[in-house]
């Protein structure tokens, strides 16, 4: 199997020590399942990777992006990792969640003055500022509250990953911090470093996404490494920090490639403080910041087939209750993903065919040339794996679908940590009274 919390038993689906069919009965579906057990193994495999490596009081911060709820940022405080927060939603939900704020680092390249405001209310330790524009407006805040901001500035260190063109961050020409290759970085670091309201304790950069290739993080911590001395060369500011972002891949398919993430890890982590020694700095404290390599593999998602229709000559398509509304990965970047069909797990005959959704666009679609059984029919369950990043945290109601609950399972036992939205609950931010007889 993909991974070791998944297993066929009986002739049917098991995810994390569970039958997903009677999940799928129990709950409804379309149906996120997350495995707990697995989030925790994959926060302490980078803790444990970072504890006493060269670079000291080195942290794992996880990137909510990937997946946003309550329970999550409940997990990932029991666990030691900080939180990489976004937007004042993710900030918001990690405040009402009991996350202590003071691990949390605000990223993203607009960050209006009521986001400032709201992260400032909820007391985030960090703001990875990404130019001299948010500069001056955190720092003009931080001055109005009689506050100094703690703050780290992206900066772009020119990488390829090689990896999907919409996941690459970490080029000159990305829209994400400021380019060390133009001389513009060392002008902003001048900025920061001119403002009174804010402490610039780092630097921070992200190159991409999906990255299986073990030296991308080298040549990035190397770039990084060497603008840390040119800093305090040319301005005697020495970083405590450098934050390499995130971007570890993960395996959606039999055959694709793998990386060791804790051995990559400790590598980059020695890279960096011998790098330091050889431009004369102090060894930095290292960041890291996963979010899919924390909880990809700890999702599935289940849903039930409603129609099979078969065009003769053509092709196939299976359709499901769900679709690119709890998982639009498909559609965005053309994501491969493992499906199989969790009550004919094993067939001895199959059927290609695309999985599809339920949305009105030819366009809905999860997986295309899927090997299901031949006798695949309305009512059998259907599970995508590794789902758990990236699929509930870009869902959307298009065409008004309610979005899924999220069940998590640990220890034999199973629980919901986000309830399926109902009719309801679309409609509760309209103004109803605007319409006449409702």
């Amino acid at each position: 199997m993909l991974y070791d919390n998944l297993e066929i038993k009986n002739d049917r689906l098991f995810f994390a020590g569970r039958d997903t069919v009677e999940l799928a009965e129990k709950y409804g579906t379309p149906l996120y399942l997350m495995d707990e057990e697995r989030i925790r193994e994959n926060c302490r495999s980078y803790r444990e990777a970072l504890k006493g490596c060269l670079c000291p009081e080195s942290k794992a911060i996880y990137a909510s992006k990937a997946c946003c709820f309550g329970k999550i940022y409940k997990i990932i405080a029991e666990e030691g990792l900080g939180a990489d927060v976004v937007s004042p939603g993710e900030i918001y939900t990690a405040y009402k969640a009991g996350f202590p704020m003071e691990n949390a680092y605000f990223q993203g390249n607009n960050k209006t003055d009521g986001d400032i405001e709201l992260a400032m209310d909820c007391g985030v330790g960090y703001f990875v500022c990404d130019g001299t524009d948010e500069l001056d407006a955190v720092d003009k805040i931080a001055a109005k509250r009689g506050a100094v901001q703690k703050i780290l500035l992206r900066v772009t260190p020119g990488i390829d990953p090689h990896t999907y063109d919409e996941v690459a961050t970490g080029k000159v020409d990305s829209k994400f911090g400021v380019a060390i290759e133009t001389g513009q970085a060392l002008e902003a670091v001048r900025h920061a470093l001119s403002k009174k309201n804010l402490s610039l304790e780092g630097i921070h950069c992200h190159v991409g996404s999906m990255v299986f290739d073990s030296d991308v993080f080298i040549r990035s911590a190397a770039i990084m490494t060497e603008f840390i001395g040119e800093m305090k060369k040319i301005l005697g500011f020495e970083a405590k920090i450098l934050d390499l972002g995130g971007g570890y891949g993960v395996k959606y398919y039999d055959g694709q490639g793998e990386i060791d993430i804790p051995a990559n890890i400790r590598l980059v982590a020695k890279y960096v403080a011998e790098k330091a020694k050889e431009v004369g700095v102090k060894v930095p404290s290292l960041r890291l910041e996963p979010g899919r390599s924390i909880v990809a593999d700890a999702g599935i998602t289940l849903y039930t087939v409603g129609s099979v229709k078969k065009i003769t000559g053509y092709k196939n398509y299976v359709s499901v209750d769900g679709g690119m509304t709890d998982n639009p990965r498909y559609a965005l970047y053309g994501s491969r993903y493992t499906v199989l069909t969790a009550n004919k797990p094993e067939p001895r005959e199959t059927l290609a065919a695309d999985l599809v959704g339920r949305c009105c666009e030819s366009g809905d679609i999860i997986q295309p040339a899927v090997e299901f059984p031949a006798d695949i029919g309305r009512g059998d369950i259907v599970a995508v794996l590794t789902t758990g990043a990236y699929n509930y945290s870009m869902a959307s109601n298009y065409n008004r679908v309610p979005r899924p609950p999220v069940v998590m399972l640990s220890g034999g036992s199973d629980y919901v940590a986000v309830k399926r939205e109902t009719p309801d609950d679309l409609i509760m931010n309209d103004v109803l009274q605007l319409f006449r007889g409702i």
